[in-house]
């Protein structure tokens, strides 16, 4: 239809005007501060509002007459001929007057009504910016005294909460204290009367050392009846057992005492009852020896023929025969029947051996007790360089063994060797040399003491460097006797007598006992430390330091265990002792012996086991059977073997190879 066409064309030609062109922004609410900042900041005119009031204002007037002359009235040339401008329509908004002074008065007009508008806007603004800031620092503060009050607040409850805490603390103090001061009354009440009792024990415990005291002279007095064998008629070996049983009876009380600490009356009144029976037991013996003397002058000779007719018919003729062949090692001396001393040559070999280690420690007297601060620490680096080493002998490798070898051989030949991060030479003192000797000798033995009677594998490492040594320091081996000899009185062997005049202490400290302020050491100890040495010098005997000399034949070989196992076994036995060093000796040295001598060995074995063990097992109390019974079944076992077992940790080709 004609009409909607014209509708369109409306349309588009309001769609082309200047109106129409303009943008309209919908979100103009939600723009903030840019509509207010718009408000706030003065109207400005087009730069195109000169050029209107110039050339369009004049002419239209010339054109028109004033009243007819208005904005709306324009023609549509003159509008064209303005130039186009975003701020064409800010120009014209208001109603234009009809002449240029008019049009400048109304502009002027419009201007200052917008510049109030705008001040009183911003204003307006400024006032409602105050409030806001006010309403800001208002709530600022209202949640800074909050906060204040509630911190304030929370230290009111810490402050409570820590005198409460303080007034708890001082109360358990309280209580604490009260409870420690009891602990304490206590404890000194339990102090006291541990030293009470400790007092009444060492008291009685001092009362038990001097029965034993009086106990052991008995018994030697005792075995002193030996002597006087062959003229009682009594069995002296009912004796001697029952002297024994008792002398066992009393060490185990005082052991059991030293033990506990604190010996009862109950075990002083057995002790007592059992010497009581000691000096019966010696009462009755005397006796009889007494009757026995009264023709003891007459009899002499045919007695002692008597006494070895006697020995001869009990042994028989072949075991006779047999004690004979193993009482002499080849190119040995035979050794007479059993007996309580050992032969004189024994004896002065011994004898020999301890005045060659006084006669050294005579030699380094000087170094000893010198008080120049000097030689003492010559002393004592040499001490160091000859002890420490031997304390370092273990099982570990060969090679370590050989450094240890090597560096006691350098000290000993006069080589400075390090120790301590210093260097030691025995060349420092003229008797540096006499004084290393000695202390490295006696170190090897201590070492047999201490370390082999509580590690039995560790006698081969220490035996092997000893033989070694031995071997090319032969004055050390003689000290190394010495010592061992010394400690060890069954290494000999030698049985110590009591001789009338001696005091109790020195004659235990002769058997090997340790004594400490009159206080001896228990029995178990005592035989430990003698295994340890036994051990050690069974091992010596049979080792030989690899890297030496094999045309040099052992400076105390395997001639000299023969020698020691056949006195031992032509002397008496002592209880407890012997039955533990045989043992040792052959757990420790039975192979090598076996491979040595063979059927003379086996032989040994067998008189040993027949003749022997009757003995030992007749002085053996029924508390002192373990040693035996361990030596008979090892023994029993090798000769149902017929084979002795090689040494559990001895040295194989393996180990050097380490």
């Amino acid at each position: 239809m004609p009409s909607e066409g014209r509708c369109w064309e409306t349309l588009q030609a309001l769609r082309s005007s200047d109106k129409g062109r303009l943008c309209y922004h919908r979100d103009w609410l939600l723009r903030g501060e840019d509509v207010l900042e718009e408000c706030m900041s003065l109207p400005k005119l087009s730069s195109y509002s000169g050029w209107v009031i110039d050339h369009v204002l004049p002419h239209m007037q010339e054109n028109q007459p004033v009243s007819e002359t208005s904005p709306s009235s324009m023609s549509a040339s003159a509008l064209d001929q303005i130039p186009k401008s975003p701020d064409t329509s800010s120009a014209f908004s208001p109603a234009s007057p009809a002449t240029p002074n008019g049009t400048k008065e109304g502009l002027r007009q419009w201007q200052e009504e917008q510049e109030r508008k705008v001040r009183a806007l911003s204003e307006m603004a400024s006032e409602q910016l105050k409030r806001f800031d006010e309403r800001k620092e208002l709530k600022q503060h209202k949640e800074f005294q909050d906060l204040r009050e509630v911190m304030e607040k929370s230290s009111r409850e810490a402050l409570g909460h820590q005198e409460k805490l303080k007034a708890e603390h001082r109360h358990r103090a309280k209580i604490l204290n009260l409870k420690l001061r009891e602990a304490e009354q206590q404890r000194v009440k339990q102090a006291e009367q541990e030293r009470l009792r400790k007092e009444e024990g060492q008291v009685r415990l001092r009362a038990l050392y001097t029965l034993q005291e009086e106990m052991l002279q008995l018994s030697q007095q005792l075995d002193a009846s030996e002597q006087h064998r062959g003229l009682l008629k009594v069995d002296l070996a009912a004796f001697r057992t029952r002297g024994n049983q008792l002398c066992s009876l009393i060490s185990g009380i005082i052991r059991a005492s030293s033990e506990s600490g604190c010996p009862t009356a109950e075990s002083q009144a057995e002790a007592e009852r059992a010497l009581q029976e000691m000096r019966d037991l010696l009462t009755n013996l005397g006796q009889e020896i007494t009757r026995a003397c009264e023709d003891k002058k007459r009899q002499d000779e045919e007695e002692a023929q008597v006494k070895l007719q006697e020995a001869q018919m009990q042994q028989g003729p072949e075991a006779h025969k047999e004690s004979l062949a193993s009482s002499q090692g080849p190119g040995g001396k035979q050794i007479e029947d059993l007996q309580v001393k050992v032969q004189d040559s024994t004896m002065q070999w011994y004898q020999q051996l301890q005045d060659a280690s006084m006669k050294c420690v005579l030699t380094f007297e000087g170094l000893t007790n010198s008080k120049d601060s000097q030689a003492k620490k010559i002393k004592m680096d040499l001490q160091k360089a000859a002890t420490i080493p031997v304390s370092q002998i273990s099982t570990i490798a060969g090679s370590k063994l050989k450094e240890i070898f090597d560096k006691i051989h350098s000290l000993l030949s006069g080589k400075p060797v390090q120790s301590g991060g210093r260097s030691v030479s025995v060349t420092l003192n003229p008797q540096g040399l006499d004084f290393v000797q000695y202390k490295l000798a006696e170190k090897f033995v201590k070492q047999g003491e201490e370390e082999v009677a509580s590690h039995h594998e560790a006698a081969f490492p220490i035996a092997v460097v000893a033989s070694g040594i031995w071997e090319l320091h032969p004055r050390v081996g003689d000290l190394i006797l010495a010592h061992l000899h010394k400690k060890c009185p069954y290494s000999v062997p030698f049985y110590p007598t009591f001789k009338e005049g001696m005091a109790l202490e020195d004659y235990q400290r002769m058997l090997g006992y340790q004594v400490t302020d009159s206080k001896v050491e228990q029995q178990d100890n005592f035989l430990k430390r003698m295994s340890g040495m036994i051990r050690l010098y069974a091992a010596i005997i049979q080792l030989r330091w690899p890297y030496g000399n094999r045309q040099e034949i052992h400076p105390h070989g395997l001639n000299h265990g023969w020698r020691w196992l056949a006195q031992i076994l032509n002397m008496e036995p002592l209880s407890d002792v012997t039955a533990t060093l045989l043992f040792d000796f052959l757990e420790v040295c039975g192979n090598a012996l076996m491979k040595q001598y063979q059927v003379q060995f086996w032989k040994m074995l067998i008189l040993l086991k027949e003749d022997y063990f009757p003995r030992i097992e007749a002085i053996t109390s029924s508390g002192q059977m373990g040693s035996f019974v361990r030596l008979k079944q090892f023994l029993e076992k090798c000769l149902q073997h017929k084979d002795i077992p090689v040494p559990k940790g001895f040295l194989t080709s393996s180990f050097w190879r380490s």
